[in-house]
């Protein structure tokens, strides 16, 4: 069992980091091309298909880490820092099917947001209603199984769930402005980055430094650098309807 385990483990980890890989160095395509462009278009297509596998496969390594923590992590046991079954599935199950979680719920969202913007209410099908409340009660969870466990950086990301839940839900639930549609789609999908390569860092770098896994700066690039695209990007697409909206004035 303990082996069956073990190796059902490695071998997702394998398809997670083959569509993993190139998603986090495709993100940077549509990032820095021109948007609507043909490449803009194709890169982004792709990096949302790819962040939806590698997604699915964490949330398969999530429950593998759930079930049979000592198991999937046996290089973590008797480590200072990780040592304990409990704190493990906190960590390596419940925060990663939470941030795996995040990652579905941004790229299907930004997907969307894109799809459906000469069309609104498609924005409130019933998949896109239901991942909201998943993501909300996976961001609760995480919060929760955070604090049992005495680490607060679960607390904390668990924030972010929660935010992405409101926002989402104000654009979806109420009448939008000419630009908003792709304002949520850079939110969406930039954030989409954001939980991947936070995920990258912490769960990459357990598996060759443990030590660094929970160091607050490998959790506070991607947030810092990602929220700074998505101010930066939503005020360059949104300038122009400034400006024709102030010259009609």
């Amino acid at each position: 069992m303990a082996l069956s385990s073990h190796h059902a483990f490695e071998v997702f980890v394998a398809i997670h980091i083959i569509t993993g890989a190139p998603g986090l160095v495709g993100f940077w395509i549509p990032v820095a091309t021109k948007k609507a462009s043909p490449l803009h278009r194709r890169a982004g297509r792709l990096f949302i298909w790819l962040m939806l596998a590698t997604a699915c496969s964490a949330v398969i390594l999530s429950c593998l880490s759930i079930a049979a923590p000592v198991e999937t992590h046996p290089h973590l046991v008797g480590h200072p820092q990780f040592g304990d079954a409990e704190t493990i599935r906190g960590i390596f199950g419940w925060m990663m099917l939470y941030l795996a979680i995040l990652t579905i719920n941004l790229a299907w969202y930004g997907r969307l947001a894109i799809r459906n913007r000469l069309d609104h209410a498609k924005n409130s099908a019933w998949h896109n209603v239901a991942l909201q409340g998943i993501l909300l009660m996976a961001s609760a969870n995480c919060a929760v199984r955070g604090f049992l466990v005495g680490q607060p950086m679960m607390v904390g990301i668990s924030l972010v769930g929660f935010a992405t839940v409101g926002t989402n839900l104000w654009f979806m639930w109420r009448k939008p402005g000419p630009v908003d549609w792709i304002r949520e789609h850079i939110k969406a999908l930039i954030g989409t980055g954001i939980s991947v390569y936070t995920a990258f860092f912490a769960f990459g770098a357990v598996r060759l430094v443990p030590e660094l896994a929970l160091a607050p700066v490998l959790w506070a690039v991607p947030l810092i650098v990602g929220l700074w695209l998505i101010i930066h990007h939503r005020a360059k697409v949104a300038a122009p309807f400034k400006r024709r909206k102030m010259a009609a004035e």
